[in-house]
């Protein structure tokens, strides 16, 4: 598997469009005045496989059984690293509010599973298919991303992201764009009320 540096996955994301500057809500409910949006890294199928390629290179020798995600965001990502790794992929989805595993995807009992993810903030999404498993009776592993935000995680497994991207974010109440009256955009696959 093909690594890749940090400046040669922040040149890809440049490349494709995929860092936007403005007044962003997260999925976390936060803002920031940066958001990544990996929907258009994921327009190109050989950069989402180079990456997926340079996610599992990062991984090193550890073994995976099968690979989970949280859908959107994560479905493709997630099913490129499991191609490359060659094991099953299974992704979960919102039902009623809560995250669930649709479509008779199962958790074998004691399956070694990596969640992956396309970009972390505080993980809660992550951490709600780390449940999933869990509950299952499988294992997580490990949380590989194609980018970690930075900030305190939801999650305590370890995460192995290929760029470290550290954004300022604010809680509503304390951001200055809000107090600016810049419009507020939300991106992200789960939006949030105001």
């Amino acid at each position: 598997m093909a690594s890749m540096s940090q400046a040669e996955v922040l040149q890809a994301l440049k490349g494709a469009e995929a860092i936007l500057s403005g007044h962003f809500q997260l999925t976390s409910g936060r803002h920031s005045d940066t958001y990544v949006q990996c929907a258009r890294v994921l327009e190109d199928p050989a950069l989402v496989t180079r990456l997926a390629r340079a996610m599992v290179a990062k991984l090193g020798e550890r073994q995976f059984d099968l690979v989970a995600a949280p859908a959107v965001g994560g479905i493709i990502i997630g099913f490129a690293v499991a191609q490359a790794l060659g094991v099953k992929f299974i992704f979960s989805e919102r039902q009623e509010g809560s995250m669930v595993f649709r479509r008779a995807f199962e958790v074998p009992a004691g399956a070694r599973v990596l969640v992956v993810e396309d970009v972390v903030t505080t993980g809660g999404s992550v951490a709600e298919v780390i449940s999933l498993v869990r509950q299952a009776g499988g294992e997580t592993t490990a949380v590989t991303s194609l980018i970690d935000r930075g900030g305190v995680k939801k999650f305590d497994v370890e995460l192995i992201s290929l760029l470290e991207l550290e954004v300022e974010s604010w809680e509503p109440e304390s951001c200055g764009l809000c107090a600016a009256n810049v419009p507020l955009y939300s991106p992200g696959s789960r939006r949030l009320s105001s």
